[in-house]
């Protein structure tokens, strides 16, 4: 057998996302030790079942589990099955379903998306009732289902009790709960609770969790808490391209991130590594922490120039040029030499530039 080389340089270390890093290497056993013999295909599969097992230890025994392919897949599916034709769907305007999806909820799920402004990616009920009105109004989409991510897109997350809130708030007027779970396992890791008490208990309807940000090669789950609140799912899944004829490649995976304690060793490692970078660069002058760091992610503004400079070695993201904010995600292999390397080259780049902090 020939041997396979790399074609990209192992040396690079990226703040980018969570998507950039590897597969964790208990997952890749995962899917070699599934790679042997035939197993019946389309979810028939004796891991499809144990991942069931898995999803009631950690969710609760009423559950239904819908492994899928992608976050967005998992997200649109899981938000049409609350949804008639006419119904609109209320979330942050910083959501990752109204920015980063391409139009796919509405132009593949077929629904209105009702964003509200928040400053740290949060709603509450008070902000949802800004748009959680015009029941009845044949001229307005039908506001019937609320999502919210943990931890959000800004890095931030909701206690159990605000979720709880939210949950009572909207079922109060007849509306469902979505969860954007991409990061649940860092939330639950830096909050200290279960799974099942961030969201069955809490009120959660459906929600998306999420693999591939915390060491999955690729495949999303959807996870239902009241099966009669998201009918169709079977259905939905095959119909959005979702359906994996070889399933069982998706739920090794997600059987050892989660029934085992994989998920809270990555995401702690993760979250601990941000919590690392963010003590180092709040020292430096001419950075400024722009949101709380609660999760893998950490918000700030640097100097004109800086970020643009600092990529040629480092990849991340802008949050908004305008501002000069940047965000940076730690993952399951970011290592403290990463971190402190990436703090030095941040402080080196600020002192050798003249700009004012945020002047673009």
């Amino acid at each position: 057998m020939t041997d396979i080389l790399p074609l990209h340089d192992t040396t690079i270390r990226a703040f980018a996302s969570d998507n950039y890093s590897g597969v964790h290497p208990e997952i890749l056993a995962a899917l070699t030790a599934a790679n042997q013999g035939h197993q019946v295909a389309y979810g028939e599969d004796v891991y499809t079942a144990k991942l069931r097992e898995v999803m009631t230890d950690q969710f609760g025994s009423r559950i239904r589990a819908f492994p899928v392919f992608n976050g967005t897949g998992a997200n649109v599916t899981a938000l049409q099955s609350l949804l008639p034709r006419w119904g609109a769907v209320i979330c942050p305007t910083t959501a990752h379903i109204n920015v980063d999806e391409n139009g796919a909820p509405e132009r593949i799920g077929g629904m209105k998306l009702l964003g509200i402004p928040t400053d740290d990616g949060k709603l509450t009920p008070e902000l949802i009732d800004r748009e959680a009105w015009g029941w009845g109004d044949e001229h307005r989409a039908q506001p019937l289902a609320v999502s919210i991510t943990q931890s959000t897109e800004l890095g931030t997350l909701y206690t159990v009790e605000e979720i709880t809130a939210i949950a009572e708030h909207i079922h109060a007027r007849g509306m469902k709960l979505h969860m954007d779970g991409a990061r649940l396992g860092n939330a639950a890791a830096s909050l200290g609770v279960s799974f099942k008490e961030m969201t069955a208990d809490a009120g959660v309807d459906i929600l998306s969790l999420g693999g591939t940000k915390n060491g999955m090669m690729y495949g999303e789950c959807i996870i239902t808490f009241d099966p009669e609140a998201s009918p169709g799912l079977d259905y939905l899944r095959k119909m959005n391209m979702q359906l994996a004829s070889k399933m069982r490649f998706i739920s090794a995976q997600f059987v050892t991130l989660y029934g085992t304690d994989l998920w809270h060793r990555s995401a702690s490692h993760a979250n601990a590594m941000a919590q690392r970078l963010r003590a180092a660069v709040e020292k430096i002058d001419g950075v400024e922490i722009t949101q709380a760091t609660q999760s893998n992610a950490v918000f700030a503004k640097l100097p004109a120039g800086v970020a643009d400079r600092l990529r040629s070695d480092f990849r991340f993201y802008d949050w908004d040029q305008s501002t000069g904010e940047v965000r940076w995600m730690c993952t399951f292999d970011t290592s403290e030499d990463d971190i402190d390397a990436f703090a030095e080259a941040i402080a080196r780049e600020v002192a050798a530039d003249p700009a004012p902090l945020g002047t673009h």
